[in-house]
């Protein structure tokens, strides 16, 4: 048994937050003081879309280097044990709520927060860390909840920073333009920071990324992940990635290729290639052109939330099969809905709200299915092949409505 009151401290003072509350970076770092966290070498994921599939890769490729890495992805896949994983597989909830009594008991020295919040993907942040303590991890592998230098994540200086796609997500929270967002993003470096890798970006975007990072630490942003490039062929080969196709193939050879500068810069032996290509050709990510099967209909998850993303999953779907007989897509109001449905012209939408998700808005689709009412039975009613595309969050509950297996991502 767990005590329910420990896990729901990491959304206690979010729960309670008012308008115009900001998340409390200060308060956060006086937490993490008081917690005594480890300095270990950061592989930090940032971006608009694909971090969690960076992260995975990134942490498979250290692993199979013979690192103990812990991850701390934003959200989890199924449930909130899913964020914290050491060489691939997730804490117990028993371990959670171990983490959480601990964060509740350090944080009662805290000043009174005021117009801030201690923020649910930040102390999930700490929790890793005090959990790559206790399992004398070599390494931590941390997503980004949402920003860079506005998120938690900034608290731990990164060794290795990998830049995934970054597009007008988040506009008048992280920024009021692509480039603003961007600068957010990649001001997660510091002058520790040794080797910072991006995909390619939209000219704006790379301006703000490489301003950014050169004035915080005097080096270039590096490309490995141009098509074509000597690199990207030699990831492939590797890592047995040249098979990998879909919309998370880049995302998940920039992370193979941040792993390998984290190993280089820290002076740790490279990645055997045969070992790599073992540990990666065994990882899965569910949620991600993910194929589920229920009784009477099989189950394509994806979780896209722009149009080219949902192009991409309707081309791995066509791969497979020759017609689509319903699609489900769940996309909040910040959010690319009207792209997305764009890229399903022709197909049959059913659009899903979460009423329930209080922090997330759904005007769009106020005439949406409400996600209480999906279950498998109503899944297979749709047909006998079903798309299902939109925030981590709805894929996350599509995902435990088949009994999707996220414990263990890759053999490690």
């Amino acid at each position: 048994m767990t005590d329910e009151g420990d896990t729901a401290f990491f959304y206690d003072e979010w729960g309670r937050r008012r308008p115009g509350d900001r998340r409390d970076l200060r308060r956060a770092a006086l937490l993490a003081d008081t917690l005594g966290l480890p300095g270990l070498p950061a592989l930090t994921v940032v971006g608009s879309k694909g971090k969690g599939t960076a992260a995975t890769y990134a942490s498979a490729w250290l692993v199979a280097a013979g690192c103990r890495v812990v991850t701390v992805t934003s959200p989890g896949l199924r449930r909130d044990s899913d964020r914290i994983r050491l060489d691939g597989t997730a804490i117990s909830e028993r371990d959670l709520a171990g983490l959480g009594r601990r964060l509740r008991d350090a944080a009662r020295s805290l000043p009174p927060h005021g117009a801030g919040y201690l923020s649910p993907s930040g102390l999930f942040t700490l929790a890793g860390l005090l959990y790559a303590r206790d399992a004398g991890a070599d390494v931590v592998v941390l997503e980004a909840g949402m920003g860079g230098a506005s998120d938690e994540v900034s608290l731990v200086p990164p060794t290795v920073v990998a830049i995934t796609q970054v597009f007008g997500e988040h506009l008048g929270v992280l920024g009021d333009t692509p480039a603003e967002i961007a600068a957010d993003k990649a001001g997660v470096v510091s002058e520790l920071t040794r080797a910072v890798v991006s995909l390619p970006q939209t000219p704006d975007v790379a301006a703000a990324i490489e301003a950014t990072v050169a004035g915080r630490t005097g080096r270039p942003v590096e490309l490995p992940g141009l098509p074509g490039s000597s690199e990207v062929s030699e990831l492939s080969a590797l890592s047995g990635l040249s098979a990998l196709s879909g919309p998370h193939r880049p995302n998940a050879l920039l992370g193979c290729a941040a792993a390998r500068r984290l190993l280089q810069v820290t002076g740790r032996p490279a990645a055997d290639a045969a070992r790599t290509a073992e540990v990666l050709a065994s990882v899965r990510l569910p949620g991600r052109v993910s194929w589920h099967t229920i009784p009477g209909a099989t189950l394509l998850v994806d979780s896209a939330v722009e149009g080219n993303g949902a192009a991409a999953a309707l081309a791995e779907a066509y791969r497979r099969w020759d017609r689509i007989d319903r699609v489900l897509v769940c996309l909040p109001d910040h959010k690319d809905l009207e792209g997305v449905l764009a890229a399903l012209d022709g197909l049959p939408v059913t659009t899903v709200r979460m009423p329930d998700r209080e922090s997330l808005r759904f005007t769009r689709t106020r005439d949406g299915l409400d996600i209480a009412d999906l279950t498998p039975g109503r899944l297979a009613s749709f047909g006998e092949r079903i798309v299902v595309l939109g925030t981590v969050y709805f894929t996350g509950r599509v995902l435990d409505l088949v009994g999707a297996d996220t414990t263990r991502l890759f053999a490690g």
